[in-house]
């Protein structure tokens, strides 16, 4: 039996390919190529301010009433990055991706293009952060 034979494709139910399960002495034979390519790093997108999500954010803006004043202020946890102010920084280190007026802000690393999120609540803020390789 030859190798193309052997593969098996699993679909979803539209019928799009979803995975490929192979025999094991040709994934022995692939494993160092795959691991190769999982391993380069990824570059993160060059990500231009959409305007969507700074109208988004001057409505929040607005219409603030948590009990602590708004901070510009973002660091990325993954890799460092900070500054004092996303919107005045001549670097933009941060692209904000989106906004809404119940307080959430995500934002976008160009360093490592790890998500942040700032969840504003009425007493406090509240940060989460995905990042892309894992």
């Amino acid at each position: 039996m030859s190798y193309k034979d052997a593969l098996r494709y699993v679909t979803d139910a539209k019928g799009n390919v979803e995975y490929v399960i192979l025999p094991w002495d040709l994934w022995r034979r692939l494993e160092p190529q795959a691991a190769a390519l999982h391993a380069k790093p990824q570059q993160p997108e060059n990500l231009e301010q959409p305007l969507g999500p700074l109208a988004d954010f001057d409505a929040l803006l607005r219409t603030w009433d948590f009990r602590y004043p708004y901070s510009p202020a973002v660091s990325c946890p993954h890799c460092g990055a900070a500054t004092e102010d996303w919107r005045t920084d001549p670097a933009q280190p941060f692209v904000l991706t989106n906004a809404n007026i119940g307080g959430l802000l995500v934002f976008h690393c160009r360093a490592c293009g790890t998500t942040i999120r700032q969840k504003h609540f009425r007493d406090h803020q509240a940060l989460e952060h995905s990042t892309p390789h894992c």
